[in-house]
């Protein structure tokens, strides 16, 4: 069975011995069948709402900057963005090698260089060094760029409903059972079997958990950032 859309309601089905569903009639679904269907995507968020920073949500953005603009919204998409990862990317062409931006706070950009919003002159542009988490859903850099360098990040992305019977989740396709499992515990509440709704969360916490073990229980080492002479 393809993982897509139609393919997860039908695990569903198969399950409670409910007539499978077709490319044909997908989209026109009505009582039970439209609640299956939702019920995969109730699924799918818990999962996602579980942990902002599963990895099959990653998303690494190349962004080319604009000349003497210093402020940036986040995609649209964005859940979470890892500040430490913002680099401006190696370019023969300004003749800049690759750079690292240091994370600087909004309150210390403020102190330090909000007249840079304000100012015209090419003084107060250049290679960025710094970038600043705004409040308001935007990131700022600092310098502002003098030319279109390429800046790359990492940030995650929201989950997305599956709506076409040929939508494929985020989610890997080794992790089906784990949506279904989700999906069974809804369904069962749509029945009013409260017995087997109840088995089928255990079974979803169970799921869920061994996605926490495999992608996030992890203990980074310490770095010593002293300087050393």
């Amino acid at each position: 069975m393809a993982y897509d859309f139609l393919g997860l309601v039908n695990d569903i089905n198969r399950r409670l011995n409910e007539v499978a569903l077709t490319t044909a009639n997908f989209a026109n679904t009505t009582g039970y069948y439209s609640f299956a269907k939702e019920a995969v995507n109730s699924s799918i968020r818990h999962i996602n709402q579980e942990e902002f920073e599963w990895p099959w949500n990653h998303v690494e953005e190349d962004l080319t900057l604009t000349a003497s603009v210093s402020r940036y919204p986040y995609n649209v998409d964005t859940k979470t963005i890892n500040f430490n990862t913002f680099r401006i990317k190696r370019n023969s062409t300004f003749g800049n090698d690759t750079v690292k931006l240091k994370v600087l706070s909004y309150e210390e950009y403020l102190d330090r260089f909000v007249d840079n919003e304000y100012n015209s002159s090419s003084t107060v542009e250049g290679l960025p060094e710094y970038i600043v988490r705004a409040p308001s859903r935007e990131f700022i850099l600092v310098p502002t760029p003098d030319k279109a360098y390429e800046l790359v990040y990492e940030y995650y992305r929201l989950e997305y409903d599956l709506i076409l019977d040929v939508d494929v989740p985020s989610l890997p396709e080794s992790y089906r059972h784990v949506i279904i499992d989700g999906a069974m515990y809804y369904v069962h509440q749509f029945r009013g079997d409260t017995q087997q709704a109840q088995l089928s969360m255990t079974k979803f916490r169970d799921g869920i958990k061994y996605l926490r073990s495999l992608h996030t229980n992890r203990t980074d080492y310490v770095r010593d950032l002293r300087v050393r002479f």
